[in-house]
């Protein structure tokens, strides 16, 4: 008997204020041109009072649960993927839980940057097929705007705030969930992407730094890679895919890597023009978007796929 855990619900939360391109053009020392010629980002979400990390997690594990069909408190496993928490601990899972009326269930953050989520996914995945767990809520969530740098406009421009959602549900013999998951990590990359602070080495938040050439060429071939690994894992190939959720970081970097794998442009989701680069919250954020717009639709092969600071990189197949 084969357990798996299959993808029962999904939902996303963005904050209210949408900024667009000639909007930042008015504070940053940039143009709607020179956003869209690099990158194809038009828009992207700004948290602002009252909207934190947990309150975007939140409302979008709501909508995930209502998808599903089930109360919140049938869940048994929280796991957020942020590098953006509300406090330094405890985790903003519990603060999660908390706000979803769960009183005890396990509840924790990982931290892998922009490959998050697929990290988050993998942990809920082996804690469900190995008994631990069996309804997951796995969540992606991000505040980025409050560690940028906003007199830097080859970083300011990139990212914006919000969250997506998926509730896991274990199944017996199923044909259908994640059929399997590739991660990798090389931490001789710190300095391409990474922060310039945090509690133990300068007791400050920092801000984010970002050598964008080089990230952008390791980006195009990890990500190729570990697409090729997921699929060979779970016994497919690229023409049996129906969909690419990736990482949503450049639009650029998304048809580079579609055309280094052969893949039509018209079978990568592509949501960086309206969110830009939300971190974790990326994937399921548009993996929720394709869901509710008819795109994807029940039986379908998704590969989700992201690239973060580190580096981490990582890929996972989903039969939808």
């Amino acid at each position: 008997m084969t357990r798996r855990a299959i993808i029962a619900g999904s939902g996303s939360a963005l904050p209210q204020r949408r900024v667009s391109n000639a909007e930042l053009a008015e504070t940053v020392d940039t143009s709607d041109a020179w956003i869209v010629e690099r990158t194809g980002i038009r828009f992207r979400h700004i948290a602002g009072e009252g909207e934190t990390t947990a309150t975007l997690a939140t409302d979008a594990s709501r909508r995930a649960l209502e998808a599903a069909g089930m109360a919140a408190t049938d869940i048994d496993l929280i796991v957020l993927a942020t590098a953006t928490p509300d406090q330094t601990f405890p985790a903003t899972a519990t603060k999660v839980q908390a706000a979803l009326g769960i009183n005890d269930c396990v509840a924790f953050d990982v931290q892998a940057v922009c490959s998050g989520f697929l990290y988050a996914l993998s942990v809920a995945d082996s804690m469900i097929r190995a008994g631990g767990a069996r309804n997951a809520l796995v969540i992606g969530a991000e505040t980025f705007s409050r560690i940028l740098d906003w007199e830097d406009r080859t970083t300011c421009v990139l990212f914006g705030d919000g969250a997506g959602a998926v509730v896991l549900k274990a199944q017996d013999d199923s044909e259908s969930g994640i059929l399997s998951v590739q991660l990798h990590a090389d931490g001789r990359h710190n300095q391409l992407l990474y922060v310039d602070g945090g509690p133990s080495t300068t007791q400050t938040v920092g801000k984010v730094r970002m050598k964008g050439p080089e990230v952008f060429k390791h980006a195009v071939v990890n990500l190729a890679s570990v697409l090729g690994e997921a699929l060979a894992k779970a016994g497919l190939s690229v023409a049996d895919v129906d969909w690419v959720v990736p990482h949503q970081a450049n639009r650029r970097i998304l048809d580079a890597t579609a055309r280094k794998l052969g893949l039509s442009p018209d079978k990568v989701v592509m949501t960086v023009d309206q969110h830009a680069n939300t971190s974790a919250a990326s994937v399921p954020l548009a993996l929720d978007t394709a869901i509710r717009d008819g795109r994807i639709k029940r039986g379908d092969l998704l590969i989700l796929e992201a690239m973060g600071g580190g580096f981490t990189w990582g890929a996972a197949a989903v039969r939808y």
